[in-house]
């Protein structure tokens, strides 16, 4: 499918957010919509070229996805590589976020969203990566959203953004569905934290499944990495398309 795609700005309380948007081209082989929505949530290197490429890719499968800067208050405009000098860039700002701000930035983006034309405002997923991934469970637990995925989201049980308790412990307020993708190999996610989310997410009565790839590792799913597994990526690509299909595009 065809698609278009451009930068925009968002106002959060009077800041300005960057995001990257793509939607599906009208005319040959798109359509006019509305489409169901997804976010995209960024790893620590930013809105680079690889997050970028998701959400061209879920505008091909027939979605608006937009991905939204949320260090726009520490470090605006970031995109960095998959090296030495994007780590020691990115990882200082983990512990620079803050949940309630991140929410307002996510539904910062969801207002963008539902004040589309092109965007049916009842049908919002979204999807993240490494620190994203901790991100999208966040947003999940706000009840924001109808389907998720969280690509090894780092310390969903172990840390809180901003908070003394972990982001686990807002389990109860998730709505919709949850998909969560870990690799076996993770060293940054140990299994025992994994139980801990499976065990939130039963007790609180949510729709999710869990998927650990025994031979994959920390950013599994990005090929600019040099973690990319292949086989890995490749099946959870068809369990997130199914997730989204299932969930948003009925």
């Amino acid at each position: 499918m065809a698609i278009q795609s451009e930068r925009l700005t968002l106002d959060v309380g009077g800041r300005t957010m960057a995001a990257y948007l793509a939607k599906p081209a009208p005319g040959p082989g798109g359509a006019g919509g509305p489409f169901p929505a997804v976010l995209v949530f960024m790893e620590i290197f930013g809105v680079n070229s690889h997050i970028r490429s998701i959400v061209d890719r879920l505008a091909g499968e027939g979605y608006v996805a937009l991905a939204p800067d949320y260090f726009h208050r520490t470090a605006p405009g970031l995109e960095s590589g998959y090296d030495q000098a994007g780590f020691a860039k990115g990882m200082p700002l983990i512990g620079q976020l803050r949940a309630d701000e991140v929410l307002a930035d996510a539904r910062a983006a969801i207002d963008c969203l539902r004040g589309r034309a092109d965007v049916r405002g009842d049908r919002l997923g979204g999807i993240g990566f490494c620190i994203g991934g901790h991100v999208a469970y966040l947003v999940a637990t706000a009840g924001l959203l109808q389907a998720t995925a969280s690509f090894y989201g780092g310390g969903i049980a172990a840390l809180g953004l901003g908070e003394t308790a972990p982001t686990v412990a807002r389990t109860p307020g998730t709505r919709g569905r949850i998909r969560l993708f870990f690799g076996g190999q993770d060293a940054y996610i140990p299994h025992a934290q994994v139980e801990t989310i499976r065990k939130a997410l039963a007790d609180a009565g949510v729709r999710h499944e869990i998927f650990t790839y025994a031979d994959a590792n920390h950013g599994f799913f990005c090929d600019a990495r040099a973690s990319y597994h292949k086989p890995s990526h490749d099946d959870a690509w068809g369990k997130v398309k199914e997730l989204f299909r299932d969930e948003l595009a009925r």
